[in-house]
């Protein structure tokens, strides 16, 4: 496994419906580093926000999709997705307020 820091481990947030909608229960959801594991997961949401304690994290693989362009057939590559739920006297992360 390579040497993952911790502000390696979270590449970006997910917006869509239901992860937005999601937030009303403090649970927020992550696009991470395919090698991460959930401890890893849940240092770096402590870490990188101040004040945010986590309950549980969900962690799920998604495969890459089939592509073609002509004759050639590839994927594009795989993700891992992981939905951080935090305690009820956690505060909420700041870069989902404005959204």
């Amino acid at each position: 496994m390579a040497n993952v820091q911790y502000y390696d481990v979270i590449l970006k947030p997910v917006v869509t419906e239901k992860s937005m909608a999601a937030m009303a229960e403090k649970k927020y959801t992550f696009l991470v580093h395919p090698e991460a594991n959930k401890t890893m997961i849940k240092e770096a949401v402590e870490k990188m926000f101040e004040g945010t304690k986590v309950a549980s994290v969900n962690t799920m693989n998604i495969p890459g999709k089939k592509k073609r362009r002509g004759m050639v057939v590839g994927r594009t590559a795989k993700t891992k997705k992981a939905i951080v739920t935090l305690t009820e006297d956690s505060k909420d992360i700041e870069i989902f307020a404005g959204l």
